[in-house]
């Protein structure tokens, strides 16, 4: 096994070196970084919420309210006020019967599949999905089975043959709503169809769905009126309500088992339970006629640059020196926009990922636009 200087030294020689390169001022459309102002088209905040008046002031409320950590599990003394709160309102925002927080979207995964499925059960996973859900796949000890990317004839070939094969079993379709590194939506509604007809169950990561998509931007599933038939949607507080966590909105039945055998709930310090005020204001916020705004002006800026449904634009170059030199160039130029390589994505596929937000000016839009066509 190599050292880790060696190990460093062949990801530079492979172009796949990552630093951290800190901010030198708070999250926004607008950032510092080394004495230099920046146009901030890295980030997820879709709606603009992370510096939004209310949703600070909620998090200072809950601070002075109930302090500033849970110190305990939720299962030992952990659970505050707002932690219940909080999963009420997303469960009825979600229609499903009840819901369960966790520290973050990768807890979530990794405490829900292992949960739901194991070594005699299967699971069918789109090849793009998110990493958590990768990983949480593999930790279950289920049969994983990947198919291509929304690839429904595939979908379907694989869950007639497991089901065949095991008719006892439990079967868990794992995919995104919008898919992170290339902002295109999984089908949805065909998805759902399949997993009635051959009795399995659907886990929908709504991660950047939610707060974008939706008449009350509850995401892809609200917005395809499929909420009531998806088993399991889950989603984060980090991106559109911006602030951090995540959750799972199901039956009754399946989060009181959650409660029971999800180790990442069951063994983690409950998050603070300020953030779980903050987010149920930032909830509240999405949901209203002002959230409506948002969206609309998100939109707006969305068709300024491409014609997409969602706030992710992918502008794939190949190499990852190519990558990263137009990353460069656009900083230079006054935006940040990252080079997204693998194993984030795809080798031979390094990009370019722009994430609009309804903060940014059209002003701002524009002259990013002029500035990639220049790349």
């Amino acid at each position: 096994m190599p050292s880790p200087a060696e190990s460093l030294r062949e990801l530079g020689a492979a172009g796949l070196l990552r630093g951290q390169r800190p901010l030198d001022s708070p999250t926004g459309v607008q950032v510092s970084r080394e004495g230099r102002s920046l146009w901030n088209f890295a980030s997820n905040d879709y709606l603009g919420l992370a510096r939004h008046p209310e949703i600070e002031a909620a998090f200072i409320e809950g601070v002075q309210r109930f302090g500033a950590g849970a110190a305990a599990s939720r299962l030992v003394c952990g659970t505050l006020p707002p932690h219940r709160s909080l999963e009420i309102a997303l469960a009825e925002a979600k229609q499903t019967q009840a819901a369960l927080t966790f520290s973050s979207g990768f807890a979530t995964a990794l405490g829900v599949i292992p949960a739901v499925v194991g070594k005699s059960d299967f699971v069918l996973l789109d090849k793009l999905s998110h990493a958590c859900l990768v990983d949480a796949a593999r930790l279950s000890g289920a049969t994983l089975r990947v198919f291509p990317h929304n690839d429904l004839a595939k979908l379907e070939r694989l869950l007639a043959a497991t089901r065949a094969k095991s008719p006892a079993a439990h079967i868990l379709v794992v995919t995104e709503s919008v898919f992170s590194m290339d902002g295109d939506l999984c089908p949805l509604r065909e998805i759902v169809d399949l997993t009635e007809t051959y009795d399995a169950l659907l886990l929908l990561d709504e991660a950047h769905g939610f707060g974008v998509l939706g008449a009350h931007g509850m995401g892809l599933a609200e917005q395809e009126n499929l909420q009531p038939r998806i088993a399991f949607q889950m989603g984060t507080l980090s991106k559109s309500a911006g602030l951090s966590g995540g959750y799972l909105a199901a039956s009754r039945d399946w989060i009181d088992l959650l409660t029971n055998r999800a180790r990442s709930f069951i063994y983690s310090t409950a998050p603070p339970p300020a953030l779980a005020h903050a987010a149920l204001a930032s909830l509240a916020l999405i949901r209203s006629e002002t959230g409506r705004g948002l969206r609309a002006n998100l939109q707006k800026n969305i068709a300024r640059i491409a014609t997409s449904a969602a706030p992710i634009i992918p502008i794939v170059l190949g190499s990852n020196d190519a990558a990263l030199a137009a990353s460069a160039a656009l900083e230079q130029a006054g935006f940040l926009v990252p080079a997204i390589r693998y194993p984030t994505v795809p080798r031979g596929t390094a990009r370019l990922r722009i994430s609009l937000s309804a903060a940014h000016s059209a002003e701002a839009v524009a002259r990013l636009a002029a500035e990639l066509a220049k790349v």
